[in-house]
């Protein structure tokens, strides 16, 4: 017990909690980048058998340091004592997590229109998470290294993933592509929906006062999103729902386009 007092001790381990594109964040920023060219440069042509074991490798990653992350979470440990109060804001259903639920199917699901779709919406809907976070990470960061660290490897491979995705399947980039990927989103959005009600409900039912939120749609809590959050309380929460729907397919389809003419780009620069 001592042992395993002091290996979570070493985990939960204290640092100054780091600041947006500080030292901490950039070196992330770095790492990310190198990591998607290496991954472009060297697997961009790589076999399907090799593609879904690179998927299933990231995906044991994933599900590793979320193991980790969710133990920070619970448990605390003191004066020889192991405590367990669960943090239910931290449970694993956000728009950042998908990848835990969808990369499976990317590793395992035979070459098909279902997973197309999920690569699809791995390389748009996960890859806007992965940046959002990136791009504004003050929310995300804290005075644990461990899930700092877990924190940025998560989101970071959001990015690899998205960009090596649509790289590989460089030759099937279109709108008929695309469109597949929307009810993959939509399946995750109304799993959260319909938890979010349910565990209000039960969480009320028997006294328990948490936050549970799962992709800050929830209609008991507020939407802490940016932007969002402001309209949030403006707006009934059905309208809500919809802008918050409509504009993630927005800006995925944005994303999705910005990826193809980049391609495209490059591939008339080579072929001048």
């Amino acid at each position: 017990m001592e042992f395993l007092g002091k290996l979570f001790n070493f985990f939960d381990a204290s640092m100054t909690t780091p600041t947006s594109y500080g030292w901490f964040h950039l070196m992330f920023c770095v790492i990310v980048v190198a990591v998607t060219v290496l991954m472009c440069v060297f697997f961009r042509d790589c076999s399907e058998r090799t593609f879904k074991r690179i998927a299933l490798i990231c995906w044991i990653i994933f599900v590793v340091l979320e193991v980790y992350k969710q133990l920070n979470y619970g448990f605390s440990y003191e004066d020889g004592v192991f405590t367990w109060d669960y943090q239910w804001y931290a449970f694993p259903y956000q728009l950042c997590s998908t990848p835990l639920y969808a990369l499976p199917f990317v590793a395992f699901l035979p070459s098909g229109k279902l997973h197309e779709a999920i690569v699809v919406y791995m390389s748009v809907f996960s890859f806007f998470g992965g940046l959002a976070v990136f791009f504004y990470p003050e929310q995300v960061f804290i005075s644990t290294i461990g899930i700092n660290i877990q924190t940025m490897v998560h989101h970071g491979m959001q990015i690899v993933l998205a960009v090596f995705f649509t790289v590989h399947r460089r030759d099937r980039l279109s709108f008929r592509h695309y469109l597949p990927s929307i009810p993959v989103f939509v399946v995750f959005l109304l799993i959260a929906f319909i938890a979010n009600v349910a565990v209000y409900h039960v969480f009320a039912a028997v006294g328990i006062d948490e936050t549970f939120n799962m992709f800050y749609i929830g209609p008991y809590f507020e939407c802490t999103l940016p932007i969002l959050s402001t309209i949030y309380p403006l707006v009934p929460y059905p309208v809500f729902f919809i802008l918050y729907s409509f504009g993630f397919v927005l800006i995925s389809l944005i994303l999705y386009y910005a990826q193809y003419g980049i391609i495209k780009l490059v591939r008339k620069k080579t072929n001048d």
